[in-house]
């Protein structure tokens, strides 16, 4: 028997188990430990993704019990590709986190890597269910894990936050549990298929409809989409980088890939775009989403806010696509929830590397990074540009099938409302490039109260074996290599204001980069976004095509 399917979802849970206890002996073998167990699940992923696309759709049956009395986990070309997904970015993002947990919580980090491995466990588990409720279990998992993990970052603000989303949560964990037993009644039946087979003949029934409108509605709380979306900005912002850098884009997107497999697999099209003819209310909903999301994210001078803003914009583009009830529309929202999964990543890499280094990410903070953190700054272009929509980078072409499906639905406000927010995004991001590139850090201490280097570059310094007085410098007039003074003329911004007595100039910046485990897993995202993009054709031919034949 093919046990893949089992190993991707118990190894990361008996890391957990295992992390936990490990941390009575030595704390870092927690790190290790979840490390070998994410590198399993990450290999397991792969290997299915490779027998799906070889053989067919896996059906493993837990325990040897059949459905739909058992629990299966059923496994198609759709969701093996989500589950490489987020195994792929669990893996690079823990290779990342190592650093910054110990930076930001050295007395917890054994609790952080074993609710990291419970959260993608109910990840994995929710995209590789055939099961209603047990999706709805594993939804709760990955809630719980995530409610504690948020509440582990910023003192003041992250238990507020965690609370917030617990109170949101539980809201739509209802509403979703409440649509399955609606559908229970009607069916005897929990399993996907069985439960589809069934619908067929009774898609009449107000109950089937008091159903839909529940787990749909669930689901989209979950998602964070417009106006349901008032919990993810604050639990996104305040968590601790290293889980941000996972929940942001992966939790959103995998509900969207919920909501795909429902639409399909469970109601089917002809339910929802002929016996309900909803689209054009959603098609709505997801424009005010894409809109709203861009306007907000423009009001804001964090970074971290406005990434969780454009996550709200994002949200209405894989929505509306979904709903446009067209293959092509359908293809660019499945297309872009990878994409998009791929960009926020990136994204979210570059941002942990400031925080990592600057201690915060305002707007303010991010003068001159383009000069002292050059490879950070260049791997957050690309995803910038992603976001965007420039070729070659996966985001265009995503788009491109959103606005070709949009053109064949005669839904020109939705195609409008993906140029309108494609703009704001260039508006956001170039402001951002400018203030790197062009605008100098002011001259004041550091939010320790450090009158020298900033406290980030001083912990690179000494982390990569270089003293303070031999910290590389750069020139920004002459272009030419200078030596570091660790006199009190220093900035905490890494600005030295002293003459240079060589060449009579006043500014010498401080180069002062994240550690190379944060570069490498940067590098890795940045690299991923063009190599997705470039072959956007054979991932809509060999995986998402023959899926929406079936």
């Amino acid at each position: 028997m093919n046990n893949m399917p089992a190993i991707l979802v118990i190894a990361p849970l008996l890391g957990a188990l295992i992390s936990g206890l490990s941390a009575w002996i030595e704390k870092k073998f927690s790190y290790y430990i979840a490390l070998t167990a994410m590198t399993i699940s990450c290999f397991a992923a792969l290997k299915v993704l490779g027998q799906v696309m070889a053989s067919g759709t896996i059906e493993y049956r837990m325990a040897g019990w059949a459905p739909p009395m058992g629990i299966e986990l059923r496994i198609d070309l759709l969701n093996a590709m989500v589950l490489l997904l987020i195994a792929a970015i669990a893996l690079v993002n823990l290779m990342a986190s190592f650093k910054s947990v110990e930076q930001d919580m050295p007395d917890r980090s054994s609790s952080f890597y074993a609710m990291y491995q419970l959260f993608v466990v109910g990840l994995l588990g929710l995209t590789a269910t055939g099961d209603l409720f047990n999706l709805y279990v594993l939804i709760e998992i990955t809630s719980l894990s995530s409610y504690t993990l948020i509440a582990l970052g910023n003192r003041d603000r992250a238990p507020l936050a965690a609370l917030n989303y617990i109170f949101i949560g539980v809201i739509g964990a209802s509403f979703y549990l409440l649509g399955v037993g609606y559908l229970y009644i009607i069916t005897g039946s929990l399993n996907m298929a069985d439960v589809a087979s069934i619908l067929k003949g009774i898609q009449g029934s107000s109950a089937v409809l008091t159903g839909f409108i529940l787990c749909i509605l669930g689901i989209w709380i979950k998602m964070a989409l417009f106006p349901l979306h008032v919990w993810l900005p604050n639990a996104y912002s305040y968590a601790p980088v290293a889980f941000a850098r996972i929940v942001a884009p992966l939790m959103t997107k995998v509900m969207v890939y919920v909501m795909v497999r429902l639409m399909i697999t469970v109601f089917g099209f002809d339910y929802i775009f002929e016996t309900l003819n909803l689209a054009d209310v959603v098609v709505w909903l997801a424009v005010a989403a894409i809109l709203a999301g861009g306007f907000m994210a423009l009001a804001q001078n964090d970074l971290k806010k406005m990434l969780a803003y454009i996550i709200v914009c994002e949200i209405g583009y894989m929505v509306g696509g979904a709903w446009l009830g067209n293959d092509t529309a359908m293809t660019g929202a499945i297309l872009h929830i990878l994409n998009d999964a791929l960009m926020t990543f990136a994204l979210f890499l570059a941002a942990g590397n400031i925080i990592y280094m600057k201690k915060r990410v305002e707007f303010q903070d991010m003068k001159g990074l383009f000069a002292t953190m050059p490879w950070t700054m260049a791997g957050f272009v690309l995803a910038g540009l992603s976001i965007i929509g420039v070729p070659p980078t996966c985001g265009f072409f995503s788009k491109w099938y959103l606005l070709l499906g949009a053109f064949e639905a005669g839904a020109y406000h939705f195609a409008a409302a993906l140029i309108i927010s494609s703009l704001l995004c260039a508006v956001l991001f170039f402001k951002l490039f400018e203030i790197a590139f062009f605008e100098t850090p002011d001259h004041s201490c550091d939010h320790a109260g450090n009158t020298s280097m900033n406290a980030g570059s001083m912990k690179s310094a000494s982390m990569n074996g270089t003293s303070m007085k031999s910290a590389y410098l750069y020139d920004s007039h002459s272009h030419q290599p200078a030596k570091a003074s660790s006199t009190a003329d220093e900035t905490c911004d890494g600005t030295n204001t002293a003459p240079d007595k060589a060449h009579g100039h006043h500014q010498v910046t401080v180069m002062a980069e994240a550690p190379l485990s944060m570069l490498a897993a940067l590098g890795v995202a940045a690299l991923s976004l063009v190599l997705t993009g470039l072959y956007s054709g054979a991932i809509v031919d060999n995986i998402i095509g023959p899926f929406l034949a079936l």
